[in-house]
């Protein structure tokens, strides 16, 4: 979900976010960066986001209708490299009933 993307269909959505506990994971970020985010929401390995079963800690409302990061301004990389309509979004979508956006 880049800055430069319309948020719009992500919003809505959420997917992505509530995919796989293994995906919110801490890769290529600077130590400044990831002391932004707040320590409730990295996990205890300190590897990635925090989730409750799949579902990442820091994203609000529900699946496929409302949904807002909390964390949105300083979320991590793989958050920021996830398109709207690529390959990781339509599995994501797929997981859940979603067509895939096009």
């Amino acid at each position: 979900m880049s800055d430069d993307v319309d948020p719009g269909p992500c919003q809505s959505c959420g997917a992505c976010c509530a995919y796989s506990s293994n995906w919110p994971r801490f890769t290529i970020e600077e130590d400044d960066a990831l002391d932004l985010i707040p320590a409730e929401l990295v996990n205890d390995r300190l590897s990635g986001m925090r989730c409750e079963g799949d579902r990442c800690c820091a994203l609000d409302g529900e699946i496929a209708r409302s949904v807002a990061c909390r964390i949105y301004a300083i979320r991590p990389e793989v958050c920021r490299i996830c398109m709207p309509g690529d390959e990781e979004c339509t599995m994501a979508r797929r997981k859940f009933g979603l067509a895939p956006l096009v």
